[in-house]
């Protein structure tokens, strides 16, 4: 069992970074707020979630046991597998869900992309109480301020990784693309990890 891949953080997308350690490179599923996290470094430390099965070999990584503790909390819950908590940890920071389960607000959870509202009441009814034991602390609350290169191209860079990133999420390209272009429209400066945010809103 892996509990944490640490090295050089050689490639980062807003749902994919890949750790290569000891000459190896490990592919990782992250979610947005791990993106945020270690966007910009060149060498990070992910806490690990290993599915093993006979058709897949899948790795996700976060940036804090925190983030981790409620991705499994989440995938203990009937219906919510891997992709649906990533989803979840990728629209809510873990301090906003922790929030979310304690006030019992299934309204605020249902916005997530997959959840409906029978499915928000099963998480907060049996993650209430758990998760009222976390501290979620202010894991992949940072963003990255570097500014490299003209508006433009930055702006055609989010645009790219945002769209590539609802893509993986199993968002046709098309609507992934019409929403990000209208959502950069009005958020010019906003950093993808944002864009892509609310673009799971919409869609």
């Amino acid at each position: 069992m892996i509990e944490y891949l640490k090295g050089d953080l050689v490639e980062l997308q807003p749902t994919v970074a890949i750790i290569e350690c000891a000459g190896v490179g490990y592919e990782v599923n992250i979610s947005l707020n791990t993106y945020s996290a270690v966007q910009g470094k060149k060498h990070c430390k992910l806490y690990i979630y290993e599915v093993i099965r006979e058709d897949t070999h899948q790795l996700y990584g976060f940036y804090s046991r925190e983030e981790r503790s409620l991705f499994l909390l989440l995938n203990s819950v009937k219906g919510v597998g891997g992709n649906t908590a990533r989803m979840i940890l990728s629209s809510l920071s873990p301090r906003e869900l922790i929030d979310v389960l304690i006030t019992e607000n299934a309204s605020l959870l249902k916005t997530v992309k997959g959840i409906g509202l029978k499915t928000a009441q099963r998480i907060i009814v049996e993650l209430k109480d758990k998760a009222a034991g976390l501290d979620a602390g202010a894991a992949g609350s940072k963003k990255s301020s570097g500014d490299d290169g003209s508006p433009i191209v930055i702006q055609y860079q989010v645009q790219q990784e945002a769209v590539a990133a609802l893509t993986m999420l199993g968002f046709q390209p098309a609507a992934s693309s019409k929403v990000v272009n209208a959502l950069l429209q009005e958020h010019g400066e906003a950093p993808v990890e944002q864009i892509i945010k609310l673009a799971l809103k919409r869609l």
